[in-house]
């Protein structure tokens, strides 16, 4: 039986989520039953309903391409240096909201020597992620609502260019314990908006995600990764299946004019500690 810190999903029920190899069960009798690929969809029916939940299979893939392309291993490398500082052990929790394909929570995993569980909406991740890497727990559940896990539970939350929900993650954090949370930056993709665009202006997020976390966490560090990687035609599709804008614009004269392109991916971090 698995003592991973899951709690159930039903409205109003919250109670402990015991695994075996098959099921999760609470002691009211709701169950969940594991994938064949391996990960636990903890989605209540009303939810599952919805074709359109989380990322389409194309665009988890198109994003595993560019991780394979080296693409994002900055950021990966700037937060498993991070997480490293944490001195955390086997028995601690790493979570991570959004965990999509998978790579960034493996990397921290591995790193850390921690347990970790990746949560995302699309069901296409979590099978993805599970297949890759499959001595780890992935959930399919809504990042946006209650989480599915006891309170104060996690001893790292990760939300990197995802879903941020912070009054949950500070519930499921234990006292005193970490988040690291990233968002694109100014710069962020610049030179591929301006090919598709005309123009590329600066987006600055950090204001709104600094009021979100303050009334729950403190910041102990911020910082900024930048690196260039010149993509061809393939791999620029990929990143624009890859994001959520992009999708949209993944057809037309501008794309299929698009040529080798080197591309800015920047990000803003913060690590903060749960009041």
């Amino acid at each position: 039986m698995s003592v991973l810190p899951l709690a159930c999903s039903v409205r109003d029920c919250a109670q402990p989520l015991t695994l075996d190899a098959r099921t999760a069960r609470c002691p009211r009798g709701h169950a969940f039953d594991r994938a064949k690929s391996g990960y636990w969809n903890l989605l209540q029916p009303q939810d599952r309903r919805s074709l359109a939940a989380g990322d389409a299979k194309e665009s988890v893939e198109a994003r595993a391409r560019l991780f394979a392309r080296g693409v994002g291993s900055a950021l990966i490398a700037e937060l498993v240096r991070l997480a490293a500082t944490l001195s955390l052990r086997p028995s601690d929790v790493v979570l991570e909201l959004g965990s999509g394909s998978g790579d960034i929570l493996a990397a921290v995993a591995q790193a850390t020597s921690a347990t970790a569980l990746g949560l995302d909406l699309s069901p296409f991740a979590a099978e993805h992620a599970a297949k890759r890497s499959p001595t780890l727990t992935w959930l399919v559940a809504n990042a946006d609502r209650r989480l599915p896990l006891r309170d104060h539970s996690i001893a790292l939350a990760l939300s990197i260019h995802g879903r941020r929900n912070p009054a949950e993650v500070a519930r499921v954090l234990a006292p005193g314990a970490h988040a690291l949370y990233a968002i694109p930056a100014a710069d962020d993709l610049a030179e591929l908006r301006a090919a598709l665009l005309g123009e590329s202006l600066p987006v600055e997020r950090s204001s709104s995600l600094l009021t979100e976390l303050t009334p729950h966490f403190e910041p102990l560090a911020q910082g900024t990764v930048r690196a260039r990687h010149t993509l061809d035609h393939d791999a620029l599709l990929d990143l624009l299946r890859s994001t959520y804008r992009g999708q949209r614009r993944a057809t037309g004269p501008a794309v299929a004019a698009l040529t080798d392109l080197a591309v800015t991916f920047a990000s803003d971090w913060w690590l903060v500690r749960r009041l």
